[in-house]
């Protein structure tokens, strides 16, 4: 059994036995975030989050979404971010989740970096190579998806499941030919390596990937007012980027505080927010987002998870899983 699946099984298994949400009170909100790079660690960094909803805030750094769900269906956290992929596979065991905001619809930001010296030089040259991902992420499903793409059975490759630090180390002894993952074992993995193919490519081939803000469907119901102050600050960040992209480089404010949050280099973060898409408000409500395509894209990374052995079933519709309500009332849309 492998680790993400493992979590998963114990994060089903939370929900089943209803463990109780962490409660408010003297404790706070906990909420789980990654080393993405993207625009709402500005405000993450600046304390916004918690002068909007008046109530301390616990953040947690974790490593990939099947840690993240696992801690969100235990009720040690109340919010969380993660991909479209482990987001796909929560939802398929039933987890008591909501996606309530798109925070990023993902391109160059996730890569598959083949090591120099690997001897891979077109996707012809992966079977018998060693490829790290952590598994049910984006990546992971990326990675997958790009090996159907190429017509290469996955079986000829050695896949390991590494968590992001865990492939800079592997990386940085040689024990793996090549990665793919995001920042900052991406930038890190740049520097003696090669891009084969980005999530940009992936989602033309038919397989778009994004990442996600869940909520626990009970504190949902409490504290909806929490959340539709959550997606005003991220909705604010992600306008206050897309007014100026330039003006983000690697010197100003705010890519600093970013390079600290995330562990990239500023001289990659212009770059790599470049290769995200972070919708707006009306984009967010659209038919292609949380109108009814995120829906319709976990329903498709479901079934391809399946086919993959990596859930046992698929639900009949993920629209139960989206929620529009935070954004419109955040919004006044």
């Amino acid at each position: 059994m492998s680790f993400s699946r493992r979590h998963f099984l114990l994060a089903a298994a939370a929900a089943v036995i209803g463990l109780p949400a962490t409660a408010m009170a003297d404790e706070g909100i906990t909420i789980a975030y990654q080393t993405s790079v993207e625009p709402s660690k500005v405000p993450q960094a600046d304390g916004l989050y918690e002068k909007a909803i008046g109530q301390k805030l616990n953040w947690r750094k974790f490593e990939a979404g099947a840690e993240v769900i696992a801690a969100v269906a235990s009720g040690d956290v109340q919010i969380g971010f993660l991909g479209s992929s482990p987001l796909a596979a929560a939802a398929s065991r039933g987890l008591p989740i909501q996606t309530f905001f798109i925070a990023g619809q993902l391109g160059s930001a996730e890569a598959l970096v083949t090591r120099n010296g690997s001897k891979i030089e077109s996707p012809k040259d992966l079977p018998g190579k060693k490829v790290a991902t952590p598994f049910v992420s984006t990546a992971h499903y990326s990675l997958l998806s790009a090996l159907k793409h190429w017509q290469i059975d996955p079986r000829q490759v050695q896949v390991i499941n590494l968590r992001p630090s865990e492939i800079t180390a592997a990386w940085q002894r040689g024990d793996i030919d090549a990665a793919y993952v995001w920042d900052p074992a991406l930038s890190k993995a740049r520097e003696s390596g090669k891009v084969l193919a980005t999530s940009a490519d992936v989602g033309r081939w038919g397989a778009p990937t994004f990442d996600t803000w869940i909520v626990r469907r009970d504190f949902a119901a409490r504290h909806p007012e929490v959340l539709v102050k959550f997606v005003k600050v991220t909705l604010d960040a992600y306008a206050d980027y897309r007014k100026d992209p330039a003006r983000w480089d690697a010197a100003s404010p705010q890519v600093q505080k970013i390079a600290r949050l995330t562990g990239a280099s500023p001289a990659d973060v212009p770059g790599l927010l470049a290769g995200t898409v972070f919708p707006l408000a009306r984009e967010q409500l659209s038919a292609g987002l949380l109108g009814g395509g995120t829906a319709r894209a976990l329903l498709d990374t479901s079934r391809f998870l399946k086919a993959q052995n990596k859930v046992d079933q698929v639900q009949a519709s993920y629209q139960p899983f989206v929620e529009t309500r935070y954004v419109r009332q955040a919004s006044g849309l």
